[in-house]
């Protein structure tokens, strides 16, 4: 493999390179598609939250609605953006939630109950008339399962 200078023609300028070697263009597209895979899912994860388990189907959120999320440190987020020092203000400002009067509620189980209960009275009276409270399945029965009285044997 030997590089061409363009000795051929005497008169000729600026002989230069006739072919281009893409193999590094290739090495550094391949390493950028391999770093976008692995951080894409990393950065769909949303908040960091421990649902409470709850014997229920599993319901599937759909890509418009509202989801409200309550940290187990008390902080409350409209989707994205942060809420926690005007719930009220939030909830009014937000032109989709006024539309579809939809709203999912993703609690963490270490939240306290009156903030819960705050946020979801607070939507009510901004108008929101389906509220959605998101659980984690339960693994097995939540019930107390009946046990068989032991059979005497003689």
């Amino acid at each position: 493999m030997g590089m061409s200078t363009g000795g051929g023609r005497r008169g000729r300028r600026g002989g230069g390179f006739h072919d281009i070697n893409v193999t590094p263009l290739v090495d550094v597209m391949l390493v950028l598609l391999v770093v976008f895979m692995v951080t894409a899912p990393l950065l769909s994860t949303g908040l960091p939250i421990e649902l409470p388990r709850a014997e229920a189907t599993n319901t599937p959120v759909e890509e418009e609605a509202m989801v409200i999320t309550i940290t187990k440190d008390e902080r409350v987020f409209l989707g994205e953006n942060e809420i926690t020092d005007d719930v009220k203000g939030g909830l009014e400002s937000d032109q989709k939630l006024k539309d579809r009067k939809e709203l999912y509620v993703q609690a963490d189980s270490g939240a306290h109950y009156g903030i819960v209960a705050g946020v979801i009275a607070e939507a009510r009276l901004q108008g929101v008339e389906a509220l959605n409270l998101l659980v984690e399945p339960a693994a097995g029965p939540t019930k107390p399962r009946k046990r068989k009285a032991p059979t005497k044997r003689p």
